[in-house]
């Protein structure tokens, strides 16, 4: 955490032209270069010597939003507010953000009145439904995108089964970045792609991650379409996918095509026509014996139908290393390599 008072010194005459140019440039190529904490120091030094300068405040509470900062980020751009003489939006969002991470529901509702959201009478958490959106999980590593459910401005609760090693689970409620990143298509049309800040409510849905025979596209659909408690969605992983193949990266045993040695595989195909037996499945659960349960009652249920395995990684949530640029979105920086979920 950063020392969050700015008081200038009144016997401080202030760098000259030279120096506070080069302070200047150096704070900003700090900011480039993700070094989050060096930057904020920086840009504290420029706000001793011009206080009433807004954007130095603004970007201190920016670099606090990267560094998941949430009391010195409100601070800042609070500040930043006090002192600029019009609506600054940039700042009511990030201000927005920063309340919403912290739980304080007036402050968070003023920033978004700032910014011309309509929202619910209330003064407490915000519950509204904001449609589907597209979160991109650990955007400071592997970046997989799910689709959730916005329930407020800037949280949303997430729709699919994520990977177990991106630390998230089904039904997790996220707080994500306000800036899009990118988007998804989505039945006949697309969705937003914003960046996932942290969890801020963990699901009791843990992730089970199922390999299985199934012999058709009908039989898997009998396997989604059943209904058992503690059961929260089962999802295809093979088609809904695209990564290294899961089998291998959890030493599961299957019959592999000639020449296809790279563990990389087509996880593709949904019909009965072009059909692939083995599927990965990942299956949003309140426990392993109601995963055990529907599999059961599944293989019953048809020929043909086998069970190979049922595993629970560790899923833990996992913070950005300070040097990371991770907040460009693909249009500022190099395409991402996202696992995507379809």
């Amino acid at each position: 955490m950063t020392d969050l008072t700015d008081t200038p010194d009144a016997a401080d005459t202030g760098p000259d032209d030279d120096t506070w140019d080069a302070l200047h440039a150096r704070a900003y190529a700090a900011f480039d270069q993700g070094e989050l904490h060096t930057a904020s120091a920086l840009f504290g030094e420029l706000a001793q010597h011009a206080p009433e300068v807004p954007f130095l405040h603004y970007m201190r509470g920016l670099a606090h939003k990267y560094l998941r900062d949430w009391p010195a980020s409100l601070q800042h751009n609070l500040r930043a507010q006090s002192l600029s003489a019009e609506p600054d939006q940039g700042t009511a969002w990030n201000a927005g953000i920063a309340a919403t991470a912290l739980g304080d529901w007036a402050q968070a509702r003023s920033q978004w009145a700032q910014c011309g959201i309509t929202l619910p009478d209330g003064d407490g958490p915000i519950e509204h439904d904001f449609g589907i959106i597209s979160v991109r999980l650990n955007p400071w590593a592997e970046g997989e995108t799910v689709f959730a459910r916005r329930i407020d401005v800037v949280r949303a609760r997430l729709l699919n089964v994520p990977l177990p090693e991106s630390g998230h689970r089904l039904f997790d409620i996220v707080l994500h970045d306000g800036a899009k990143t990118g988007v998804r298509a989505l039945d006949d049309g697309t969705v937003p792609v914003f960046n996932a800040l942290q969890i801020l409510q963990r699901s009791d849905h843990r992730t089970y991650v199922a390999f299985i025979r199934c012999p058709s596209a009908d039989d898997l659909d009998q396997l989604q379409q059943a209904e058992l408690p503690g059961i929260g969605y089962v999802e295809d992983w093979t088609a809904s996918i695209v990564s290294l193949c899961l089998r291998c990266s959890y030493g599961v045993a299957h019959a592999q095509d000639d020449g296809d040695s790279d563990g990389a595989h087509d996880q593709g195909a949904a019909s009965n026509d072009d059909w692939q037996v083995e599927r990965n499945l990942g299956i949003g659960a309140q426990g392993k014996a109601a995963v055990e349960r529907l599999l059961t009652n599944w293989v019953a249920a048809g020929p043909g139908r086998r069970v190979d395995a049922i595993e629970c990684p560790a899923c833990e949530e996992r913070a950005p290393q300070d040097g990371t640029v991770w907040w460009r979105g693909p249009g500022d920086d190099d395409a991402q390599g996202d696992d995507e979920e379809a």
